[in-house]
């Protein structure tokens, strides 16, 4: 790629994959620490877990995905299971995002916000539901996530280091 060694090439997707955990924390710090949230707040937040996703997907799409084939064995086939997964659960938590940013888009409440509305009143029954798929799907993915980094990190160590 690029006439690049592969060594600085995996030294680039560490240094990436490991900045986007940043991005993460502070993302969920702001959705955590606010009370009322906004569209400005929501926008915020994105732009810290897009930049923290995309620190994380385009290094896999590009780079460890087309490489797998070869590498299937040890540290890489454990980072790569978990690493899938915890992308499954970001797809489930998703649709959790979905249908709460649907109601909430609908009435309004991300412009004109009113405490005294409730996600269960706008929402519906099923508000609980989506709420919980947001939290499972949220947890999921950082827990998987990291389990996946200390599995890829070893196999960085292992490879371009040791």
């Amino acid at each position: 790629m690029l006439g690049l060694e592969d060594s600085t090439i995996a030294t680039v997707v560490f240094l990436s994959v490991t900045a986007s955990f940043p991005c993460f924390l502070y993302g969920a710090w702001i959705m955590i620490d606010t009370e009322h949230v906004t569209w400005d707040v929501l926008v915020y937040h994105l732009k810290f877990i897009i930049t923290g996703l995309a620190l994380t997907t385009v290094p896999m799409l590009v780079w460890m995905i087309p490489r797998l084939a070869d590498q299937l064995r040890g540290a890489v086939i454990i980072h790569a299971i978990l690493g899938l997964n915890a992308y499954a659960f970001l797809l489930f938590g998703f649709t959790g995002i979905v249908r709460i940013f649907r109601a909430k888009y609908e009435h309004d409440l991300y412009h004109d916000y009113d405490e005294d509305v409730l996600l269960e009143e706008i929402g519906g029954e099923r508000m609980d539901h989506w709420r919980s798929r947001l939290r499972i799907g949220v947890f999921g993915y950082v827990f998987l996530w990291m389990l996946a980094y200390v599995a890829g990190f070893a196999h960085y160590l292992v490879r371009y280091v040791l």
